[in-house]
């Protein structure tokens, strides 16, 4: 098994190329997205316990309003919490197809893609003024996906938030392996 870095292991046998990919760890912004989570969860059920008190109908439309894009949110930060605490990228080859998990406490949905119908492994470049690949980049998000590619006319990323360094030393060995199971067929 090779280790790339803190967040990247490689195993490449000839039967099977598992990759995993850890998010990005910082342990003080982690504790301060926990706090984020935390008051933001705190101001939305302060609201809701409100809501009852209020009496104009405009006011309870505002706040049904107000929640809606509360919960939205509340959904969005718990994700990336709970992403960063405890998720991880898996990516394996074997057997034809590639299978990839995005996996939080050793759950989560498993998607497989047969090799044969895979078109088009690359690196998605980040532009550095592009203010929305800065967000996807953030320690503050999930997302920010890095390596693609074409199946059965759409497009499949994955690989969060690599670097230029990382997502190079990932898409070798898949792209050797995806190679390597064509000329098996």
């Amino acid at each position: 098994m090779k280790v790339i870095g803190d967040r990247i292991s490689i195993l490449n046998t000839p039967e099977l190329l598992s990759i995993v990919i850890l998010p990005f760890r910082d342990e003080k912004k982690l504790r301060l997205l926990l706090f984020w989570l935390l008051a933001w969860t705190a101001c939305g059920v302060i609201v809701i316990a409100n809501y009852f008190k209020l009496q104009d109908q405009s006011s309870k439309l505002f706040v049904i309003i107000y929640l809606s894009f509360w919960i939205y949110y509340e959904i969005k930060i718990t994700r990336a919490f709970l992403w960063k605490k405890f998720g991880k990228e898996k990516i394996w080859i074997k057997d034809g197809v590639l299978n990839y998990q995005q996996e939080i406490k050793g759950k989560g949905k498993l998607k497989k893609y047969e090799i044969l119908l895979i078109n088009d492994l690359k690196i998605i470049e980040i532009k550095q003024n592009n203010f929305s690949d800065f967000i996807n980049q953030s320690f503050w998000i999930k997302g920010g996906e890095r390596l693609e590619v074409s199946y059965k006319n759409s497009l499949v990323r994955f690989g969060m938030q690599l670097s230029d360094k990382e997502a190079q030393l990932v898409v070798k060995p898949l792209s050797e392996c995806i190679l390597r199971e064509l000329d098996k067929r």
